[in-house]
């Protein structure tokens, strides 16, 4: 009977400890549903309902609200506190639509093109001056610039707008995969060695 006692107040303290490190670490899950939303408005993609990403196994909201529950239960605080990313602030809507429209503007043509790809830190770069035309070579590096610095300013605001400056590398590195993940078919993308790959 003392093992079992002993058990229970172990679990118990190693759950309360889990609660207690919700607010310390980045919040992953929430940070891909962000992305996905962010990336697949700019690339003017409509999100389905209850699509799953391949970071997210069947049942895994089930899990999550089980798993949400039980802290709940133990620690009533625990579900207000969990960390969100909100990418809904003005300043983020701002540079959401200028991406958007350089996206259908100029970016479409020049991934389908294959003078430009998605890199493996979330950003753009020239991939092949001579896929497109010389009147097009011309705004290439301008158009480059201004959606890197776009890129840049998003993952920084992101991370301001929930409190959290220190989350703009791994918001970055979050949006990088949902990039290359959202790429269209014949786009092209760095792999993680650096090498060109196309979808």
């Amino acid at each position: 009977m003392n093992k079992l006692i002993a058990f229970l107040s172990l679990s118990v303290v190693a759950l309360l400890a889990a609660c207690v490190t919700i607010n310390v670490y980045f919040p992953a899950a929430a940070a891909e549903r962000a992305a996905e939303e962010f990336v697949g408005d700019v690339l003017g993609e409509s999100r389905e309902e209850g699509f799953l990403s391949p970071r997210q196994g069947p049942g895994g909201d089930v899990l999550l609200w089980a798993a949400t529950s039980a802290l709940d239960f133990l620690v009533p605080s625990a579900h207000a506190q969990q960390p969100s990313i909100d990418i809904n602030t003005p300043q983020i809507n701002e540079i959401k639509a200028r991406m958007a429209q350089r996206q259908r503007q100029s970016l479409n043509s020049l991934f389908d093109a294959g003078a430009v790809g998605f890199t493996r830190d979330g950003l753009v770069t020239v991939r092949d001056r001579s896929a497109v035309s010389l009147s097009e070579r011309r705004n290439l590096e301008s158009v480059v610039a201004e959606e890197n610095r776009d890129r840049k300013a998003v993952y920084r605001e992101i991370a301001v707008a929930n409190g959290h400056p220190e989350w703009e590398q791994q918001i970055q590195e979050t949006f990088a995969q949902e990039w290359i993940q959202k790429a269209r078919a014949g786009w092209y993308y760095q792999d993680e060695s650096g090498a060109w790959t196309q979808k």
